[in-house]
């Protein structure tokens, strides 16, 4: 987690605090190549550009976004921490892997997968058919995602299984598979996605993959965090 020294920190931060009561909008662009300590500016500052190393191009990049001329919609890919006590910091933790600390949480600043444009999305109706398979089988999954919003966007589907009991421990969520798309405003598309053996397995104590029967939980949404859920029972036959 990159953390300026003590002296261009301060220095960034009385720049904003100054800025801000000024009433003018104030959106902060971010330069660099790894998560950044920004607690004060994602909770006081209206938005956030996340840039990473742009090539030569993105000076027109970066203007054409904040014009209004393009409406972004990239995703975080890593969780981004609120400090470094709480490194590493990753989406995909074991089930006991965190523990908080007095005044604080494991919750992250911004988690896996996340990201807004200037629209907004919602996620409806999410079924499974068949509902219940063999460890052999595969199942498709559906979801309705609606733009909401008032103009045209870009939204990246996001996929994530949960194996709820397993005879060794799983992560709490793993990324399965996404999908970009374009929505109009107010139109509705449904996203398919298809979980068969591949996506359901694990390597077992002795090293062995398998798919092991049990109730796995399918997960959907624009992030990592924000998700609808249903079941998928795997039966031995």
């Amino acid at each position: 987690m990159q953390i300026f020294n003590a002296n261009v920190r301060d220095r960034i931060l009385d720049l904003v605090k100054a800025i801000l009561p000024l009433g003018k909008p104030v959106v902060v662009l971010l330069l660099h190549g790894r998560p950044n300590s920004i607690n004060y500016i994602a909770e006081n500052v209206p938005a956030i550009l996340d840039g990473w190393y742009l090539g030569q191009e993105g000076g027109t990049a970066v203007a054409e976004v904040l014009f209004g001329d393009y409406n972004p919609g990239g995703k975080l890919p890593i969780t981004v921490p609120r400090s470094v006590g709480q490194l590493p910091d990753y989406y995909y933790q074991k089930p006991s892997a965190k523990r908080e600390y007095l005044g604080t949480t494991t919750e992250p600043l911004f988690p896996f997968g996340w990201g807004l444009s200037y629209t907004t999305f919602q996620y409806a109706n999410l079924h499974l058919a068949p509902e219940t398979i063999g460890t052999a089988g595969k199942t498709k999954v559906a979801v309705n995602v609606t733009n909401s919003g008032k103009v045209k966007g870009d939204e990246v589907v996001q996929l994530y299984i949960h194996d709820e009991v397993s005879s060794v421990t799983r992560p709490v969520k793993e990324l399965r598979g996404f999908q970009r798309v374009n929505l109009a405003a107010g139109e509705t598309r449904t996203v398919e996605f298809t979980l068969g053996p591949e996506d359901l397995s694990f390597l077992n104590r002795d090293m062995q993959r398998v798919v092991e029967p049990g109730v796995f939980e399918i997960m959907v949404g624009g992030n990592s965090k924000e998700l609808v859920k249903a079941n998928l029972n795997v039966v031995a036959r």
